[in-house]
C-alpha cells in the first residue's frame, strides 16, 4: 500500500516540471514587417502548439532576446535593443518582447561595374538603375538580393549567356550606420539566335517558321521565346509546346532552338442545351476542324436551334502567321430570327482578313445580305396583320472593325474593358437594294472596390444614313431593349413605332448602363442596376429606364447572371422582365 502511495503521489511533486500546452509570443515596439521578422526569427514562437517543458521555455526565451536583434539586421537595424518578459497564463506561457529598433544602416555608395556594351541594352539598365536607386534608402537584404539578382537575370535573357557576377559585397559601417554595395559583373559575349528546329509538326516544312518572331543572327532575348510558346499556343494545333534553347550546345556565340510539339486533337465535337432570354431554350453543335490541311487550315461548322433563333454558319479560315498574325476567313450563315417585334431569314456571305494592328485586332471585309422579313410583327399575329411592314433586301457592302480589350483574369474579371468601333456602307447602289453608311461603337468597363464588389458601366451608340430606311433588314437597324441592352424590357422591344403603333427600329441608338456587384463568397453573388437607352430617328431620343436587382454565380462553366427588371416611370410599360445571360466579363 506504501509503494502504491508512492507512485500516485510522483506526478503530483514532478507537475511543476512537466509539459505545459505551448507559449504565445508577443512583440511591441515595431510594426510589420519587423514585426513579423522578430516573431517568425525567435525559435520559441515555434512552440506556440507544442508541449514545452519550463525549463526549455526559460532557455529558450534567453535564446529569443539575441535573436530578436539579429532578425532585424536584414531590415538594417544593426544596433536594436530587446527586452523581455517571461509570464506562466494558465498551462501556458507568454513570452513579450519590448523591441526598440534603433537607427537603421543607410546605402551611402553604390558601385556597379558592367561591361559597356551590355549596360546600353535598355532592359539590363533599367535593371542596373534599380540597384543604384538604392541609393539613400535603408538597407534591407530582401531588396538588394533581389535587385541583384534581377540584373544578373537581364544579362541572362538578353543573350549574355556565359555572365558571371564576380563581386558582390555589402560593407557596413556600424559606427556611420553607413553601407557600400560592391557589384561587378563579367558579362562575356553576347550569343545570337541560330536555326529553329521543330520536332512533331504535322505541317509542311516551312509553315510553323512563320510563327517564329526572329530571325537567324538575331540577338538571343528569353521574351522571344516566350512570344514563339505563346503564338504556338494561340494558334490550337498542339496539345504540348516546349521551345527549349540548346544553351549547353552553344557553339560560336549562336544558340540554336528546338520546339518539341505534339498535335491536338484534330476534330473537336462540342454542344448542347442553353438558355437565354433573348433566345428562348435551345440546343447547340458544333464540329471544328483545328486544321483542315498541311498547310494550317481551319474550318468550322454551329448549329443553333432555339426558340427565337436558328442558324446554321460555316466558317473557313487560312492563316498568315507573321508579326500581325493575319488570316483570311470566308464563311457563311443563314439566320431565322424572332424576336419581340420582328421576323426574318436571310443567307450572308462574308470574307474578311484580320490581324493585330496598333494593339488592336482590325478586321475588314464584305459582306452580301439577302433574305425576306417582317418587322413590327407580334407573337402569334398573322402576315396579314394590319401595320406590319414586309421586305426584302440584297445588299453588298465593306464592312471594318476595331476592337480591343483588356482584363486581369478572362473567366471573372476584377480591372478590365473592352472597346469594339465597326463601320459599313455600300458602295452606293452596286449590288445593293438601298444605299447606306452605318456606323456603332460599344464599350465597357469593369472596375473593384472595396473587396468584394464591382463596378460595370457599359454603353453603346451607332448611327445610319440611308436613302431607303425600309429597304433595310432588322439586323442592320437599332433596337433597344434585352439582356445586354435595356433590362426590364423584352429583346429589340424599344424603338420608334409607325402609324400602327408598332416598334419598327430607328436609324440611331444610344444606351447606356450602370450595375453594382457584391460577393458575398468567391462564387455568389448579387447585382443592382440601372439601365437606360432607346433606338432613335434623327434628334428625337427619348430614353427608356429599367432597373433590377439580380443573381450572379460564378459557375463551372462560366459566370451565369439572372436578372429581373422592370420599367421605371413609364405609364405603357409594366411587370418584371427575367433575363439570363451565360458567358465571360468581356
Amino acid at each position: 500500500m506504501r509503494r502504491l502511495r508512492r507512485l500516485i503521489l510522483l506526478p503530483l511533486l514532478l507537475a511543476p516540471w512537466l509539459a505545459h500546452a505551448g507559449v504565445q509570443v508577443v512583440v511591441d515596439g515595431v510594426d510589420d514587417p519587423l514585426k513579423l521578422a522578430v516573431s517568425s526569427g525567435v525559435d520559441i514562437s515555434q512552440y506556440a502548439n507544442r508541449d514545452v517543458t519550463e525549463a526549455q521555455v526559460r532557455r529558450l526565451y534567453e535564446q529569443s532576446l539575441d535573436q530578436a536583434k539579429t532578425a532585424l539586421q536584414p531590415y538594417g537595424y544593426y544596433e536594436a535593443k530587446v527586452q523581455g518578459q517571461l509570464d506562466p497564463v494558465g498551462e501556458n506561457w507568454r513570452v513579450t518582447l519590448h523591441v526598440s529598433p534603433g537607427t537603421p544602416v543607410t546605402v551611402t555608395t553604390v558601385n556597379i561595374k558592367l561591361d559597356p556594351a551590355a549596360a546600353k541594352i535598355p532592359a539590363i539598365r533599367r535593371a542596373q538603375r534599380a540597384i543604384e536607386n538604392l541609393k539613400g534608402q535603408t538597407l534591407n537584404d530582401g531588396e538588394y538580393d533581389s535587385s541583384r539578382d534581377a540584373l544578373s537575370g537581364a544579362l541572362t535573357a538578353n543573350g549574355f549567356l556565359d555572365a558571371k557576377l564576380v563581386t558582390h559585397r555589402v560593407e557596413v559601417n556600424r559606427g556611420e550606420r553607413s553601407a557600400v554595395i560592391q557589384l561587378a559583373w563579367d558579362a562575356g559575349s553576347r550569343y545570337k539566335f541560330g536555326d529553329v528546329h521543330f520536332d512533331g509538326s504535322q505541317f509542311k516544312d516551312g509553315f510553323l517558321q512563320r510563327y517564329v518572331p526572329f530571325k537567324s543572327g538575331d540577338y538571343f532575348a528569353q521574351d522571344k521565346l516566350l512570344q514563339l510558346q505563346q503564338a504556338l499556343n494561340g494558334a490550337d494545333y498542339f496539345s504540348v509546346v516546349n521551345v527549349l534553347p540548346d544553351i549547353d550546345d552553344k557553339k560560336n556565340g549562336v544558340v540554336d532552338v528546338k520546339v518539341e510539339l505534339s498535335p491536338a486533337k484534330r476534330t473537336i465535337y462540342s454542344g448542347g442545351p442553353f438558355i437565354g432570354t433573348d433566345t428562348g431554350v435551345g440546343a447547340r453543335a458544333s464540329m471544328e476542324r483545328r486544321w483542315v490541311n498541311r498547310s494550317g487550315h481551319k474550318w468550322k461548322n454551329e448549329i443553333i436551334l432555339a426558340q427565337k433563333l436558328k442558324t446554321v454558319s460555316t466558317l473557313y479560315t487560312v492563316p498568315m502567321p507573321g508579326p500581325n498574325q493575319r488570316s483570311f476567313n470566308y464563311g457563311a450563315t443563314y439566320r431565322d430570327s424572332n424576336t419581340d417585334t420582328s421576323k426574318s431569314k436571310t443567307l450572308e456571305l462574308v470574307a474578311n482578313e484580320t490581324r493585330e494592328w496598333y494593339g488592336w485586332v482590325r478586321t475588314i471585309g464584305v459582306h452580301a445580305l439577302d433574305g425576306t422579313f417582317t418587322v413590327g410583327q407580334k407573337a402569334g399575329e398573322s402576315d396579314s396583320t394590319p401595320g406590319l411592314e414586309h421586305g426584302r433586301s440584297n445588299l453588298f457592302y465593306p464592312e471594318a472593325t476595331l476592337s480591343r480589350k483588356s482584363g486581369d483574369n478572362p473567366i471573372f474579371v476584377r480591372n478590365g474593358w473592352a472597346l469594339t468601333f465597326t463601320a459599313r456602307s455600300t458602295v452606293g447602289s452596286l449590288l445593293s437594294d438601298a444605299s447606306f453608311s452605318q456606323v456603332i461603337a460599344d464599350g465597357k468597363w469593369i472596375n473593384s472596390f472595396w473587396g468584394n464588389n464591382r463596378l460595370i458601366l457599359r454603353a453603346s451608340a451607332g448611327a445610319t444614313w440611308t436613302n431607303n430606311f425600309d429597304d433595310l433588314p432588322p439586323q442592320l437597324r437599332f433596337f433597344a431593349g434585352g439582356d445586354r441592352s435595356v433590362r426590364g424590357y423584352g429583346y429589340q422591344s424599344i424603338g420608334p413605332e409607325n402609324s400602327y403603333g408598332r416598334v419598327i427600329g430607328g436609324k440611331n441608338l444610344l444606351v447606356g448602363s450602370t450595375e453594382v456587384e457584391h460577393y458575398f463568397t468567391r462564387q455568389w453573388g448579387m447585382a443592382a442596376f440601372v439601365d437606360a437607352g432607346n433606338a432613335f430617328n434623327g434628334t428625337d431620343y427619348r430614353p427608356k429606364i429599367g432597373a433590377g436587382l439580380g443573381v450572379r454565380w460564378l459557375s463551372p462553366v462560366g459566370m451565369i447572371r439572372v436578372d429581373l427588371g422592370t420599367p421605371v416611370h413609364n405609364a405603357d410599360d409594366h411587370g418584371v422582365e427575367l433575363h439570363v445571360v451565360i458567358g465571360p466579363d468581356l
